[in-house]
């Protein structure tokens, strides 16, 4: 049986962050967002993460693994290349920015042989959100359909206090099948609800129990497949659309498939707080939030011995 391996994206840290030895410790002991995801993962049941990095971060990437998760988990390297493209496609002049999210998960289809998770190196999902997808997982079988998963957050539970943000608010059946994604790009707590606008006039009220993606997704092989044939089409609009920018994402895929009725999403839900750093002044409130837990007791003082 092959046990379901956690991909982590992080090919995009050392643009945001200026290099790994500069990215911000929030843990007691120095460690990153990643420590804690990595540590949650292991205590679900995975026993193989990828990490989808640049090729030039990896005497870095190294070194961090090596210190920390390493010794507790298998780890393995996936290199995001804007150059790996399909045959006859070639990067367009002046473009340096990677093919999005789908373009990081494939730059690991020779590492992958079966059911497979998504991660953003550096969010906190939480240890239920771990638990709840390796479960899935370890029992999951396409069918008649591809048989695919994502942990969904209350709306609630990923905002921040110091700004507004992006997010993919799921439509949902009554049994926590997804129906679709929609994007909001401006949501935020505003006069004591949350609101969403598209034109900065009109404001929008969305319940705060509404499920949002943030990005964690489980996947059968199929969509590796999936993916890999959708990638030219997407191409094709990208060149005629946004050719310096544009980019071929996870829920875009998955949209897709559904659309098609080739595919099932269920929605995992989970009630944990999702924890990220969208602004500068988020990182106290990361600090706390995990210091607290550690208090608690959810997390030992020291992730890695």
């Amino acid at each position: 049986m092959n046990k379901p391996v956690l991909i982590v994206m992080a090919a995009g840290m050392g643009s945001r962050y200026g290099g790994l030895k500069q990215m911000d410790p929030v843990g007691t002991n120095g460690e990153l967002i990643i420590d804690f995801s990595i540590y949650d993962a292991i205590k679900a049941g995975f026993e193989k993460a990828i990490f989808v990095i640049k090729k030039e971060l990896e005497k870095d990437f190294q070194e961090l693994v090596d210190k920390r998760p390493g010794r507790n988990i298998e780890i393995a390297f996936a290199f995001q290349d804007i150059s790996d493209l399909p045959k006859g496609y070639q990067v367009p002049e002046e473009r340096v920015k990677p093919w999005g999210t789908c373009h990081a998960v494939m730059s690991c289809r020779s590492l992958i042989d079966g059911p497979f998770a998504v991660i953003n190196a550096d969010d906190f999902y939480g240890a239920e959100a771990y638990k709840s997808m390796y479960d899935f997982l370890i029992e999951v079988k396409d069918d008649e359909k591809y048989r695919y998963c994502m942990i969904g957050y209350d709306l609630e539970n990923t905002l921040t206090e110091n700004g507004h943000v992006a997010r993919g608010v799921c439509e949902t059946t009554d049994d926590d099948f997804l129906k679709g994604i929609v994007e909001r790009t401006k949501i935020m707590w505003r006069e004591g609800k949350i609101q969403f606008t598209e034109d900065e006039e009109l404001w929008e009220t969305v319940d705060p129990g509404t499920s949002v993606s943030m990005n964690f997704w489980g996947f059968t092989k199929s969509f590796m497949n999936e993916m890999i044939e959708m990638f030219p089409q997407a191409l094709d609009e990208i060149q005629r659309e946004n050719p310096l920018k544009g980019e071929f994402f996870l829920p875009l895929a998955v949209d897709k498939l559904l659309k098609e009725d080739k595919a099932t999403v269920k929605v995992l839900r989970s009630h944990d707080k999702w924890y990220g750093v969208t602004y500068h002044e988020d990182k106290q409130g990361v600090v706390d939030a995990l210091k607290k837990m550690k208090d608690d007791g959810i997390y030992p003082e020291k992730l890695w011995k």
